[in-house]
């Protein structure tokens, strides 16, 4: 039996239809720079230059061999952290990467403790099992400290998960970097966290560079606040090299979560002026480069300026609040280098098996 001829249909090609953000949330209006008091700029012009000093010591002391494995630096982004702490309250939570003394500093953690713990020594903070990644305090809500490449992105979701769960009103802020934000475990938490409107504050700090590769290198989509839209995630762009606008979407941010609105994300513009880590050269940027965010975009410079402008301390007072986070800086490495290792028969103490 002979079978039927199939009938085709001619069908018009349709046009391709444009991306479509899902219905995603209006994200708010970034908010412009917060008028600092006194009060507040001396604050954070302090905090900003403790960071400082004590990054450049870690990196003296990595070049003396004192500091072993890996070494990151944050000069150059201490904005970020310091205005954003200064958005928190009590019971409000903090991960982040591997890049992470500034952030241990600016939640109150101590320089003795950090110190020890970047030299592997007994009264650090891992007691010196955990080095420059792996530091944690559940009394300043400091959950790392993370050297897996984006690692800390589901266990800041989980935090929010946390909050939400028992009822309270905290809110878990969750840093981590431009390469991290292409790895597939973010995009599974933001998937999480917008589905239970979790209270995350997904803190995306843009320094240009994944190790030694640009962002327009790596990422098809360089606008890094728009990352969360497939999710119904609103984002802003902040720049991250001034404190007061930091300070400023970071107080929009947390509201944003307390409401019970969900999880928000802030691409924190900034730059680090050190390369990757203590081993990278940095020979993929032009020393131009580097000089011109110093000398035009310096967040602890930008302060400076602002508090001789408007008399609020001159240079003499400046230098004693130099000469006291030096001091403080100095004590924390005579005390590291005095702390004793921890002993072989502590190997496996305190160590999940």
């Amino acid at each position: 039996m002979a079978r039927a001829a199939s009938k085709t249909t001619a069908t018009k090609a349709r046009p391709a239809k444009k991306p479509s953000a899902g219905g995603a949330v209006q994200a708010p209006k970034s908010p412009p720079p917060e008028n600092f008091d006194k009060e507040q700029e001396l604050a954070a012009y302090r905090e900003m230059l403790l960071i400082r000093r004590f990054e450049e010591k870690a990196g003296q002391l990595y070049g003396m061999g004192l500091i072993g494995g890996f070494c990151h630096l944050y000069i150059g982004q201490e904005a970020v952290v310091v205005g954003m702490q200064m958005a928190l309250k009590e019971g409000d939570q903090v991960i982040t990467g591997y890049r992470d003394h500034g952030h241990m500093l600016a939640a109150g953690m101590e320089a003795r403790g950090v110190m020890a713990e970047l030299t592997g020594r007994r009264s650090g903070y891992s007691r010196g099992k955990g080095g420059s990644m792996h530091m944690f305090s559940k009394e300043k809500n400091f959950y790392g400290g993370h050297g897996i490449v984006g690692a800390q992105v589901p266990l800041g979701t989980g935090l929010a998960f946390a909050n939400r769960y028992r009822g309270n009103d905290n809110v878990s802020l969750t840093y981590f970097g431009d390469g991290a934000a292409n790895q597939g475990q973010v995009y599974e938490s933001f998937n999480m966290a917008s589905l239970w409107k979790l209270p995350v504050v997904y803190i995306i700090e843009n320094n240009r560079y994944a190790m030694g590769t640009a962002v327009a290198r790596s990422s098809a989509e360089t606008d890094f606040s728009h990352r969360g839209l497939s999710f119904k995630i609103p984002g802003i762009q902040v720049d991250g090299m001034d404190v007061r606008a930091v300070k400023a979407a970071g107080d929009l941010a947390v509201e944003w979560c307390r409401s019970g609105k969900g999880p928000i994300i802030l691409e924190m513009q900034t730059y680090r002026y050190r390369g990757h880590s203590m081993s990278d050269p940095a020979k993929y940027r032009t020393k131009d480069e580097v000089q011109k965010m110093r000398s035009e975009h310096d967040p602890i410079e930008q302060v400076k300026q602002r508090l001789l402008a408007k008399k609020w301390a001159d240079e003499d007072a400046l230098k004693v609040i130099d000469k006291e986070v030096r001091d403080i800086v100095g004590d924390s490495a005579d005390f590291a280098q005095a702390d004793p290792e921890p002993d072989v028969s502590e190997l496996y103490t305190d160590i999940l098996l």
